[in-house]
């Protein structure tokens, strides 16, 4: 049976009972006063609907090349994917940039992945997601039980990248490398990442 709730009743305002995940299935593209992409990247991030501002080069870049970098070296019972969803509750489907996830369930008709099949989530930090990507996001996807978390950003014009795995004692993340120039790491899977490659 399809589905009938209206969203964008009552726009700006959140609908009966406040958005939930699977609402993000029903948003449109365009905004209700016919704003173009309004919807186009929206995340729910503790119940509240996230729209991202325009990316920087730095960004774009990024995530393109390093999800190619991952796609080649991705054993293949793993599957890379840029920019899609993970339902983890009613009240939190964030949008990481770069998600290694299992290949089982690597569908083209999926909007979005469950926390369990997600290995790796990857945020490129870009000025407007710094709080949430360094704060907010870290806890919902540890929460979540998402074993590898990884930070890029910008430093000098080169990029850095902060891995992180979790602890299950704290259930929390804990450092395990910054690395400059190169990152090479053993898990999800034996990954190397030489950063000039990220900004030719």
């Amino acid at each position: 049976m399809e589905r009938t709730r209206d969203v964008l009743a009552n726009w700006p305002f959140p609908p009966d009972g406040g958005w939930t995940a699977d609402d993000l299935d029903l948003l449109p593209l365009d905004g209700p006063n016919g704003e173009l992409d309004l919807f186009k990247r929206v995340e729910l991030i503790d119940g509240a609907l996230i729209l991202t501002s325009p990316q920087r080069r730095f960004h774009d870049r990024v995530i393109r090349r390093l999800a190619n970098l991952l796609e080649q070296q991705a054993p293949d019972s793993a599957a890379v994917a840029t920019q899609m969803d993970i339902k983890i509750a009613e009240r939190q489907r964030p949008c990481p940039d770069i998600l290694v996830i299992d290949a089982a369930i690597d569908d083209n008709s999926a909007t979005s992945y469950p926390p369990e099949a997600v290995h790796l989530a990857v945020e490129v930090i870009s000025p407007e997601s710094q709080h949430r990507d360094r704060r907010v996001k870290p806890r919902i996807y540890a929460e979540a039980g998402i074993k590898h978390f990884w930070l890029v950003e910008e430093e000098a014009g080169q990029a850095v990248i902060r891995a992180y795995v979790l602890d299950k004692v704290t259930n929390f993340y804990a450092a395990e490398e910054t690395r400059h120039g190169k990152l090479v790491a053993q898990s999800p899977f034996p990954i190397e990442v030489d950063f000039t490659d990220l900004m030719r």
